[in-house]
């Protein structure tokens, strides 16, 4: 009688990303990759201690694939927002550990990766030493927000999408005058949460560098 199958750490890392691309991170679970797996939960414990570990784990893959081919260009300016746009990217293709990422961190080589790159941008800047860790600490907390508010927005399902749209519609078109009169002045021009979210996220970024450099000495 042969024994059950031993499977590799990067095995059980490639079988619960294909999990999490049709689930999210809240009903995943350990026993249900087990099962996936032909396995029983406790030989995953070998590898992961438990469900949060796990989760991170294959978060830092995300940043790892995000790094894979990233080479930094241009001025420090340029290299966050290419930094930016290679993770929101990346985290694109898998957004149901976008939240993971900003929720749990990670630790892994990727983490590290986009840690080093993003310092080493804002210490070529100019800013003193001192400044550096507080503004990495800042565009790190903006990232991880505009990458999850974008991720949970892309795994809600068509009809889930239109249902919004119709009562955003609802909400704005039919909004009383007399109760909320700038909301029905600029009505037809306010645009759901979902529109432009690449412009979004470029001109927030902007920003957030622009005044960055007005601390330049």
């Amino acid at each position: 009688m042969t024994g059950r199958r031993r499977w590799s750490t990067e095995e059980i890392l490639d079988t619960a990303a294909e999990l999490l691309r049709t689930s999210d991170a809240e009903s995943f679970s350990v026993r249900k990759l087990a099962a996936a797996l032909g396995t029983d939960s406790s030989s995953l414990y070998r590898h992961f201690r438990n469900k949060t570990e796990l989760l991170r784990a294959v978060a830092d893959r995300i940043l790892l694939a995000a790094m894979d081919g990233y080479r930094p260009e241009g001025d420090w300016r340029q290299r966050v927002t290419a930094l930016a746009l290679h993770l929101r990217e990346a985290f694109g293709e898998q957004p149901q550990l976008a939240a993971v990422w900003g929720r749990y961190g990670s630790g892994g080589t990727g983490s590290r990766l986009v840690m080093e790159e993003l310092l080493q941008a804002l210490r070529a800047s100019g800013l003193p030493d001192e400044e550096v860790p507080v503004r990495y600490h800042r565009i790190v907390i903006l990232l991880a927000a505009l990458i999850a508010s974008e991720a949970g927005i892309s795994t809600i399902t068509p009809k889930e999408y239109e249902q919004g749209m119709e009562q955003f519609r609802v909400a704005v078109l039919g909004a009383d005058p007399e109760r909320f009169p700038a909301l029905a002045h600029f009505a037809r021009d306010i645009r759901p949460l979902g529109a432009d979210r690449r412009a979004g996220f470029e001109e927030i970024l902007a920003a957030q560098l622009a005044y960055i450099e007005a601390q330049i000495p």
